[in-house]
């Protein structure tokens, strides 16, 4: 998805914000398959990478271009 031959592994957090931007709205069980631990999710909505839209429902935070 992300990883380029030979390049560097993803990070738990860029998982997180490509499933989401790829699904729309994941669940924390689709995050949890792909290995984010559940309590990433509160802190990457406190640093604004997703939004949390309902109970177990996520999706990326929307940034703008400046």
């Amino acid at each position: 998805m992300l990883r380029l031959a030979g390049g560097p592994k993803p990070s738990l957090r860029q998982r997180a914000v490509a499933l989401a931007l790829e699904k729309g709205i994941v669940r924390t069980r689709d995050l949890t398959d792909i290995g984010v631990p559940r309590c990433y999710l509160a802190r990457m909505c406190d640093e604004g990478l997703l939004i949390k839209v309902g109970y177990g429902l996520y999706r990326a935070a929307q940034r703008e271009a400046a």
